[in-house]
C-alpha cells in the first residue's frame, strides 16, 4: 500500500483536502492538484513532505496543466493508482431566465470539460496500474433542480461515468461516480448548514469505494444527509 499513489484535483480545500488526508492515513502517497499552490504546499507538508506528497498547480480547464500534472506525478512516484476528478465550481442563482452566462461558462468548463481532461490525461497511467478513477458528481446530477446550470453539469458527469465505464470495459480500470447531497464545504461560501453532511463523510465514502476488492467495481455512491428528527 505504501507505494500506491492517489491523485486528487481540487485538493486545496473541501472534499478534495479531506480525501487527501484520509488517503494519507491509509498509506497512500498523494498528488494534490489545484490552482492555489500555496495552500497545496502546506497540505503536502502535513501529509508527510516530498517523499509522501506532491503539490502541483493545475487549472483543470487547461490541457497543458493536466498533462504537466500527470507528468510530475509519474516523475516523482513512478505510477498512479487512483484518480479523483474532484475540482468543481458552484454558483447559486444560475437559472436559465436570469443566469450569468460567464458563470455558466466557468461551471461547464470546470465541472465537465475539466473532469474530461483529467480522465484523458490519466488513463494511460491508470491502465498500466489497473487503477481506479472516481468522478465527483452530485445528487444534483440525479434529479431535476429548477433552472440550475450547476445541476446540468453534474448530470453530464453522471453520463460521463456511464460512458467511461463502457470504454474501459475489460481494461481492469474501475470507475465510480460519487454523488453527495448537501455537504458543508467552501463551495457554499463558508455557510454551515445544520442538515448537511461533512466533507469527511464524503471522503470516507470515496475510500470505501477504492478499498473494495479488485473484483468489485462500485458504479456509484449516492449520499444524502440523514433527515432530522421531528
Amino acid at each position: 500500500m505504501e507505494d500506491k499513489v492517489f491523485l486528487i484535483t481540487g485538493a486545496s480545500s473541501g472534499i478534495g483536502a479531506a480525501t487527501a488526508r484520509s488517503a494519507a492515513k491509509r498509506g497512500y502517497r498523494t498528488v494534490l492538484a489545484a490552482r492555489r499552490a500555496e495552500i497545496l504546499n502546506e497540505l503536502c507538508e502535513e501529509l508527510g513532505g516530498p517523499t509522501r506528497s506532491l503539490a502541483v498547480r493545475c487549472d483543470v480547464t487547461q490541457w497543458e496543466d493536466q498533462q504537466e500534472m500527470i507528468g510530475q506525478a509519474i516523475d516523482r512516484f513512478g505510477r498512479i493508482d487512483v484518480v479523483l476528478a474532484n475540482a468543481g465550481i458552484y454558483y447559486s442563482g444560475d437559472g436559465f431566465a436570469e443566469g450569468n452566462p460567464e458563470r455558466w461558462k466557468e461551471m461547464i468548463l470546470t465541472n465537465v470539460y475539466g473532469a474530461g481532461l483529467t480522465i484523458r490525461a490519466s488513463l494511460a497511467a491508470l491502465k498500466n496500474s489497473k487503477g481506479h478513477i472516481l468522478l465527483l458528481g452530485s445528487a444534483a446530477g440525479r434529479r431535476p433542480i429548477p433552472g440550475s446550470m450547476y445541476s446540468a453539469t453534474k448530470w453530464a458527469v453522471t453520463g460521463m461515468n456511464y460512458n467511461l465505464r463502457e470504454e474501459l470495459r475489460g481494461t481492469g480500470v474501475r470507475v465510480t461516480n460519487i454523488q453527495p447531497g448537501v455537504t458543508n464545504t467552501e463551495i457554499f461560501g463558508g455557510e454551515i448548514r445544520d442538515n448537511a453532511m461533512e466533507r469527511e463523510d464524503v471522503a470516507e465514502a470515496i475510500l470505501f469505494a477504492v478499498e473494495q476488492h479488485p473484483r468489485v467495481d462500485m458504479h456509484e455512491i449516492l449520499m444524502y444527509p440523514t433527515p432530522p428528527e421531528e
